[in-house]
């Protein structure tokens, strides 16, 4: 029986020889930095201007981007039919599910926390006297929040993937769902109240450091309670593609 150890080694064997996730990851670097670049070079501050949140304009892009590769860390081996294979060598399927879950769940911490911290320093360097720096008070919640939120995303994709088993579907409801469905109901009334609960509309309260910046309305949360209520439905996911991977067959 596989060892934790070896699990983990052959998981990153399989995410650092795909050529799909590299770019993805890539992808999400490049949407979340440039488009915030590109927002910080044209904004004009006015009131209740939150220079921290302007470096992160581009969030909205990059998250779809780590729902890619979340999808395809967990969605690839069901396409390919890998997945009998995987399970034949590792047979406890709770250790299968969540070391491949670690392994790519860390990767997408290490790339959201350096997307964050380049993001936020271009921002203000473009910025210029209307910038702020890490010292700033909620500050540096929200930059190492930016890296936290976009982790979060990858891995609430990979055990929504676990419980659909197909890349095709789930990109199908993801991708809609956190580009579309979320911020049209949270612009609706009657709506908001509840999508304010959704996890992307939770989680990203953390990268505010304005509470009323940009237009965004009070929610009866602070910045660490969303990112909470995001990890319930993160843990919920989880929970839910391992119940499925073990009761049904691969």
């Amino acid at each position: 029986m596989s060892s934790v150890p070896a699990v983990l080694q052959s998981e990153w064997t399989k995410i650092r020889t795909v050529s799909s996730t590299t770019w993805t990851l890539a992808l999400a670097f490049a949407a979340t930095a440039g488009i915030g670049a590109v927002a910080a070079s044209l904004i004009n501050p006015g009131r209740n201007f939150d220079p921290t949140l302007i470096s992160f304009s581009g969030m909205s892009l990059g998250q779809l981007a780590m729902v890619v590769f979340g999808v395809l860390a967990v969605g690839s081996e069901y396409s390919s039919g890998m997945i009998r294979t995987s399970l034949a060598a590792v047979p406890r399927r709770a250790r299968f599910l969540y070391g491949k879950i670690f392994v790519a769940g860390l990767l997408a911490l290490v790339v959201g926390l350096v997307t964050g911290f380049i993001t936020f320093f271009l921002g203000q360097a473009l910025l210029g006297n209307a910038g702020t720096d890490l010292g700033a008070p909620g500050v540096l919640r929200a930059v190492v929040g930016s890296g936290l939120y976009m982790c979060l995303i990858a891995v609430f994709s990979m055990g929504v993937t676990a419980m659909l088993r197909s890349s095709m579907l789930s990109l199908g409801i993801l991708m809609p769902f956190f580009f579309l469905v979320s911020n049209i109901l949270a612009a609706v009334p009657k709506a908001k109240d509840v999508a304010r609960y959704f996890p992307d509309q939770a989680g990203s309260k953390i990268l505010q450091v304005v509470p009323d910046a940009a237009g965004g309305s009070d929610v009866p949360y602070g910045p660490w309670a969303g990112f909470g209520i995001m990890a319930a439905w993160v843990v919920a996911a989880l929970i839910g593609g391992y119940v499925v991977l073990r009761r049904r067959d691969a």
